[in-house]
């Protein structure tokens, strides 16, 4: 698993760097979606997440849900065009799992991609993303996770 700065990157998920998101493929065409370790990091204990609606269509660079921590509310990001077919409810309940649990429990939607080469095209694999998250932490002046 790469680890950069301290952040965990799970090497058997993708990953869209530029939006901190972590996509895991479902075999059934579908992803789950989160945000990263250096996400979570960056924005801090998470307070609220309130997800778009399942059945909904984002176009590519628009939010599928809004993810509030004590120091940071803003949109979560997709950078392709996808239906959301689920959302977390245990997250909206909990928003602390984003960050107990990133890469699990803390999921925040369940996607299908209207075009699986946009996705493709985007999407880093989970053994090929430290060099790029290092460079983008570098750039963000993000020191990494504790």
């Amino acid at each position: 698993m790469p680890v950069v700065r301290g952040c965990n990157l799970p090497d058997d998920l993708f990953y869209d760097v530029p939006n901190n998101l972590w996509y895991r493929p479902e075999g059934d065409g579908t992803y789950t979606a989160g945000m990263t370790m250096i996400a979570t990091g960056m924005a801090g204990q998470l307070v609220a997440f309130t997800g778009k609606k399942a059945g909904k269509t984002i176009e590519a660079g628009k939010s599928c849900a809004t993810v509030e921590s004590g120091k940071w509310v803003g949109p979560a990001k997709l950078g392709f065009t996808a239906e959301i077919v689920e959302v977390n409810s245990a997250l909206v309940d909990d928003p602390k799992l984003a960050n107990s649990d990133t890469y699990g429990a803390g999921w925040m939607v369940r996607i299908k991609p209207a075009d699986q080469g946009d996705a493709d095209a985007i999407l880093t694999p989970g053994a090929a993303v430290a060099a790029p998250y290092e460079a983008k932490m570098a750039a963000d002046e993000f020191a990494g996770c504790a």
